[in-house]
């Protein structure tokens, strides 16, 4: 699946639920700096396998389309993380409000969208419930989202983010940053993972914490079903 926006198109990875002539709300996976790779296709899968329609978009394609690379691969690092650090999520806002309207019109999509993301991506998906037509949003250690709480009263939509409590990229100031900016609000809940650092529900991860991770997902799968489904 391609989408297309002004400047040119991306590929968009799709799990679509069994049977093929499903009828469900849509959610928009978006990926850590490592791209579209086996670890984002097997959360396409789970999400697929409750009833969703999942699709991840490849957030990277004006840097370097098509970045599909094992957490294993530290040669690469350096490389990713200019990637990274080159990327304006402004725009990368709206590819993800550009897959949303594409997945609306996908054949049994009810047009209900959740939208899901992992570092990076968990920074756009706080974005995404700030800024876009959503039903529910997820964030897993979403780096830099204590820089934009300024937006945290626009957050008007389901919210839920998961926060590894040794976590070096989001450290306790900016963890409490975000709990005493959105913390209070009824449609957010924030939780905590003791003893987890970043990254910690990535499968394949130095960081991965099979017990924390498994907690998380339960909840992210429920907290969709509740907002998604009639």
């Amino acid at each position: 699946m391609r989408v297309t926006v002004s400047d040119g198109t991306f590929a968009n990875f799709v799990s679509r639920p069994r049977p093929m002539e499903f009828s469900g709300a849509a959610v928009v996976l978006l990926h850590e700096i490592y791209g579209v790779n086996a670890d984002v296709r097997s959360i396409c899968e789970e999400l697929a396998a409750q009833g969703f329609l999942a699709i991840a978009p490849d957030l990277f394609w004006r840097e370097q389309p098509g970045v599909d690379v094992s957490l294993s691969d530290e040669h690469d690092w350096q490389r990713r993380m200019d990637i990274y650090a080159r990327y304006d999520f402004d725009r990368g806002i709206r590819d993800v409000a550009a897959t949303i309207r594409s997945a609306r019109t996908v054949g049994g999509a009810t047009g209900r969208i959740g939208v899901m993301g992992f570092g990076p991506g968990g920074l756009l998906s706080y974005l995404a419930a700030a800024r876009l037509p959503i039903d529910a949003a997820v964030a897993y250690y979403g780096q830099k989202i204590e820089q934009h709480l300024d937006e945290a009263h626009n957050v008007a939509v389901p919210l839920m983010i998961h926060l590894g409590e040794e976590d070096p990229l989001i450290p306790q100031a900016a963890q409490s940053e975000i709990r005493a900016a959105l913390g209070a609000k009824d449609n957010v809940v924030i939780w905590g993972y003791s003893g987890c650092g970043h990254a910690f529900a990535t499968h394949t991860g130095s960081q991965y914490h099979a017990e924390a991770a498994a907690v998380a997902n339960e909840r992210t799968f429920a907290f969709f079903e509740r907002h998604l489904t009639p």
